[in-house]
């Protein structure tokens, strides 16, 4: 029975580390290829589309994903059709009221942003939205039954086809234009579809009834995990957006630049926020709140250990790296020692959000990301005026700078979490990992 955790609990690590680094890979891979084949203007165009369409998708994953697996896993024979059909009833909901905006205001956005060839893409896009749609109900169900497995599957389909036609463009030398992309985009989705209904059609339980109070219970579950996904991509979406409507498309790709080679040194903030979630919210129960406390210091300062390596090489190296990765764009290395800058608040506020849901907080964590994004959006709009794109890193950085003060203040009253513990812990890290697992690997070796 041990052996048999072990099992499982090694297999889904491995898994997971396993999907982490082909998201990481595709999206690296990926965005090296566009930033050759398109234009300032059209990958300008482009990453304001995929801001759109992460929105849409966060709007409803936040609602009805978090639920379906809360709800799942502990629910009778008989409630597990009712659940399941709820959760798609409220998924299908969200879908409609989604392309609805889109085709309202599809017009007004390409105007704002001065991109009339984004107008029949986006027009495209409610079929990968359904599609999808299915998709993360189907994923949610793979996952409320702890398996990884199919999850790991439908992102290597869905990201790997993408790719795969980025790179036989680029190969050949094929042009490549916007709708083209849509086209692809639609076509890996619908693969993903196929590839997710047969990992998860044996335990599809469908109702023809519906069920109002399970309705009820996931939304109510949902909502402020909703409310705080929104204004999250919100707050990391608005300076880009902004930047386009107020300047142009190729400013928006130029910050975009910036943000995305920040996020690669913020892969260990995402992995570190999945292990201790579960960990805090088993902790608060058993041990009390010095254990989460202990909780968030040592994962913060665990984060920050592992980022500031990369922060000093990429601020020293910028020219170098963005000269690699994007030739294009020289014009985005200031840019990118503003956005490294911010990058070491990252993980105090991802584990704050994280410290709080667990401990039943998820209201207060809504109102926090809120005030963030609404501050974001103000100075985005007076910094860019002043600055232009320089203003865009400014604003982002001084409102995640008063996002973490405020933040600080309410975790030093509910947990008296001191800020220095989490540097004391990312500098004890270093002599640690040496003692703990490079003495005993050369020990092995030797």
């Amino acid at each position: 029975m041990e052996k048999a955790k072990d099992n499982y609990w090694l297999k889904s690590g491995i898994i997971n580390i396993l999907q982490n680094f082909s998201g990481t890979f595709f999206n690296l891979a990926g965005f090296y290829i566009l930033v050759r084949v398109l234009s300032k203007h059209e990958y300008g165009a482009w990453i304001l589309f995929m801001g759109i369409t992460g929105i849409m998708e966060t709007i409803r994953g936040g609602l009805v994903q978090n639920a379906l697996v809360r709800f799942l896993p502990a629910a009778s024979d008989e409630d597990k059709p009712r659940i399941i059909t709820s959760s798609f009833i409220i998924s299908l909901s969200l879908s409609g009221i989604c392309m609805l905006l889109i085709y309202l205001f599809g017009h007004l956005l390409t105007e704002s942003w001065r991109t009339p060839e984004l107008l029949p893409i986006i027009f495209l896009y409610p079929i990968v939205f359904i599609t999808t749609g299915f998709i993360n109900n189907f994923v949610s169900i793979e996952q409320a039954n702890f398996r990884f497995q199919g999850v790991f599957v439908i992102s290597v389909v869905r990201q790997g086809v993408f790719f795969l036609y980025l790179f036989i463009c680029f190969v050949i030398g094929i042009e490549v234009s916007l709708i083209h992309l849509m086209y692809v985009f639609i076509l890996s989705a619908l693969l993903s579809l196929l590839t997710s209904w047969i990992y998860v059609k044996r335990d599809f339980v469908f109702s023809r009834k519906i069920f109002p109070e399970w309705i009820k219970k996931l939304f109510n579950y949902g909502k402020y995990g909703f409310g705080t996904s929104v204004s999250s991509i919100l707050s990391g979406t608005i300076d880009q957006w902004m930047l386009g409507s107020m300047l142009s498309p190729a400013s928006a790709a130029e910050f975009n630049i910036a943000v995305r080679i920040t996020n690669l040194i913020d892969v260990p903030t995402s992995a570190v926020a999945a292990i201790v979630f579960p960990q805090s919210a088993k902790r608060i129960e058993t041990e009390g709140r010095d254990a989460v406390k202990y909780l968030y210091e040592k994962s913060v300062g665990t984060i920050l250990a592992l980022l500031i390596p990369g922060v000093i090489f990429l601020y020293f190296f910028a020219g170098f790296v963005i000269g690699i990765l994007a030739p294009k764009y020289e014009s985005s290395i200031p840019l990118l020692h503003i956005t490294l800058l911010y990058c070491l608040l990252i993980p105090y506020g991802r584990q704050f959000g994280t410290i709080l849901d667990s401990i039943g907080k998820t209201k207060t964590t809504f109102y926090i990301v809120l005030v963030t994004a609404s501050l974001n959006l103000g100075l985005n709009y007076f910094f860019i005026k002043e600055w232009g794109v320089m203003g865009a890193a400014y604003a982002t950085l001084c409102s995640n700078v008063v996002g973490f003060a405020i933040a600080q203040i309410i975790l030093r009253r509910e947990l008296n979490v001191n800020i220095g513990n989490t540097l004391v812990y990312a500098w004890k890290f270093y002599p640690e990992f040496y003692t703990k697992y490079l003495v005993p690997l050369r020990q092995k070796s030797s």
